[in-house]
C-alpha cells in the first residue's frame, strides 16, 4: 500500500458570501478544512494548512475571499493531511 495519497482539487467557496461580511474570510478557511476532511477522508483535526493557502484565502482582505481555491492535499499513513497551494 502507498504511504502517501496526493490529490489537486478545487475548493469552491460559494457559501462563504452567506456569512457576514466581517467573518467571510473565517468562514472560507473553515469550509476549506471541511472539504479536505471529507474528500481525503480525514479527521477535521488531522489538516495542516501551509502559510500559503492562508495568505490566499485572506490576500484580498476578511471580507472579500475568493470564489474558489485550487490546493495539493497530501494525505500520510498517520491520517495527517497537509494542503497548499497547487502551482
Amino acid at each position: 500500500m502507498a504511504d502517501e495519497v496526493e490529490r489537486i482539487m478545487v475548493v469552491p467557496l460559494r457559501k462563504t458570501k452567506q456569512a457576514p461580511r466581517t467573518r467571510r474570510a473565517n468562514r472560507a478557511v473553515k469550509e476549506t478544512r471541511e472539504f479536505v476532511a471529507r474528500h481525503m477522508k480525514a479527521e477535521q483535526d488531522k489538516i495542516w494548512f501551509d502559510a500559503s493557502v492562508n495568505e490566499a484565502i485572506w490576500a484580498r482582505g476578511i471580507r472579500n475571499p475568493p470564489n474558489k481555491i485550487t490546493v495539493k492535499a497530501v494525505k500520510y499513513e498517520d491520517g495527517l493531511v497537509e494542503v497548499s497551494l497547487s502551482e
